[in-house]
């Protein structure tokens, strides 16, 4: 139990003390930067979506009859 116990009391000094923290500003400022970015993949796999279905459902209906 030791050994658990030294592991804990390490890693919480290190977070303490160790870790560099982000201010407020750089993290709403990262927070902006990855809803943006997700925001962005969304709208690809969106349309690559849409298109991907239109073009197959033209195909089909071509092939079909």
């Amino acid at each position: 139990m030791s050994k658990l116990g030294n592991y804990v009391q390490e890693a919480y000094d290190e977070l303490l003390h160790k870790v560099t923290w982000p201010s407020w500003e750089e993290l709403q400022q990262t927070t902006i930067i990855v809803l943006v970015a997700l925001s962005l993949v969304t709208v690809v796999i969106f349309g690559m979506d849409f298109v991907s279905e239109n073009a197959l459902t033209f195909i089909y209906k071509t092939i079909g009859g």
